[in-house]
């Protein structure tokens, strides 16, 4: 065997090795989704149990397909902004865009970004639970799933991106382009969606409305865990050749350093969650939060700093949660603060720690607190502009929330419909509604009443 084709081989192999790489990320990271729909489904009342579970199978379903048709292309044709550059071959009937064995990259590479997107519509998706119209939410879903956030991604993720080129954005675990986004989106919604009916008492006093199955959410919240091993495999990237391991703006990395400040954030964010609330949801909350809180600087952080970083973005957190409910805002499972605070705060904390580190490329500005904060409020506001701009015109043409009699009954009877639990006697759609309802008696289950 010559020379140039056993460097052929090794070439072949490499390709392989490479699309095998991304192939099993993106199959961890669906881990994310069964852990956000037992989560969902422990955090509803048993009333709304299978309509949160169906919303989350319906935003994979959603998202994937709009991705492919529009995501993609978002995404190679706007890095310089909002005047899109030529990118014919991310549409999705370009040559590219379909099964070809000479091509290993393209398929793989859209799959993990698709599962990037359907990751922020299921961040929405906790914050609306048990009163969002399913018609409005797969809306509202699509638009964050396969737009706003790539078109965040263009922007802060791509090579080209106008943020890493004119401000130095670092951003390696889409902490700003993901969580952010997500999390302020999610908050734009909330403010037109408004609270769960007996979330607030007459004078304005927040009450608890407790998960049906706490164990649920628990486990839900660690295989979200388990899911984003896969999630942040997804953000480094395989080269060819002698290269090696790289971030996605070109620096060295590995996974090393990845597995060390992801194990860290992980433990820094439950303690700090845990010393914080002393509560069993957010304390498993803080896994994610402090994740989060790291993610952006995960190639640069020593394990030490990042635990230390972890722990006050775990102990922040329930304290953000708690600041939006006093302000009225029913954030039903702290999407906001877990998501759009700790992205936001993780973003902004590299520029702290980490400023004067250098980029890759020629121009390219060295990381600073200045570029890292500005970056942390476009993704804020990309987020939250839409988010509050679609739910708004929802909301006027009285699309967005569920009527009040259906709320009470519970979603499960009129979005599915079926019981959750049919062996129980009594289930929270007859016996467990609010005093102001006037204690509705739920209706058979032989037909789907009437929704409007």
């Amino acid at each position: 065997m010559d020379e140039k084709t056993l460097q052929s081989i090794l070439d072949m192999h490499q390709a392989m090795n490479i699309e095998v790489f991304y192939w099993w990320c993106t199959a961890i990271m669906f881990l994310i989704h069964a852990g956000f729909l037992a989560y969902e489904i422990g955090a509803s009342r048993s009333k709304n149990a299978l309509a949160s579970g169906m919303k989350n199978v319906l935003t994979l379903a959603s998202i994937i397909p709009a991705f492919y048709f529009v995501g993609w292309w978002i995404y190679n044709a706007f890095p310089n902004g909002l005047i899109p550059i030529e990118a014919s071959a991310a549409l999705p009937w370009s040559a590219s865009m379909r099964p070809d064995a000479d091509d290993m990259g393209t398929g793989i590479f859209f799959a993990a970004f698709a599962l990037f997107g359907a990751t922020t519509g299921s961040i929405l998706s906790g914050a609306v639970i048990e009163r969002i119209r399913l018609g409005a939410f797969l809306l509202l879903a699509v638009i964050l799933g396969a737009g706003v956030w790539i078109l965040a991604g263009a922007w802060g993720w791509h090579p080209d991106g106008w943020m890493l080129h004119k401000l130095g954005y670092h951003d390696v675990g889409a902490a700003g382009v993901v969580h952010a986004v997500a999390g302020f989106f999610a908050l734009g919604v909330l403010l037109n969606l408004g609270a769960r009916i007996g979330k607030y008492s007459d004078d304005g006093k927040p009450q608890v409305i407790a998960p049906h199955n706490m164990p649920m959410t628990l486990i839900g919240l660690m295989l979200i865990i388990v899911g984003f091993f896969g999630f942040l495999g997804g953000c480094i990237i395989f080269n060819t050749g002698d290269i090696g391991w790289t971030t996605i703006y070109g620096n060295r990395t590995n996974l090393s350093a990845f597995a060390f400040n992801t194990l860290m954030g992980f433990g820094g964010g439950v303690i700090g969650a845990y010393l914080s609330s002393r509560d069993p949801f957010w304390t498993m909350s803080g896994a994610l939060g402090g994740i989060i809180t790291v993610a952006a600087g995960l190639d640069l952080y020593n394990p030490g700093l990042a635990f230390v970083l972890a722990v006050t973005g775990g102990a922040l957190m329930p304290k953000i949660g708690a600041l939006l409910e006093k302000r009225g805002l029913d954030d039903s499972v702290g999407a906001f603060a877990v998501h759009g605070f700790c992205g936001f705060y993780g973003v902004v904390l590299v520029g702290v720690f980490a400023a004067g580190f250098p980029n890759v490329g020629e121009g390219v500005p060295d990381v600073s607190f200045t570029g890292q904060l500005t970056g942390a409020v476009v993704m804020a506001v990309t987020g939250f502009v839409p988010g509050w701009g679609v739910a708004y015109l929802l909301k006027k043409f009285n699309l967005l929330r569920v009527p009040p009699h259906v709320e009470v009954l519970g979603l499960d009877l009129f979005e599915v419909p079926a019981k959750a639990y049919p062996e129980s006697m009594a289930t929270e759609s007859s016996s467990s509604v609010p005093a102001r309802s006037g204690g509705v008696v739920a209706a058979p289950m032989d037909k789907r009443p009437d929704i409007s």
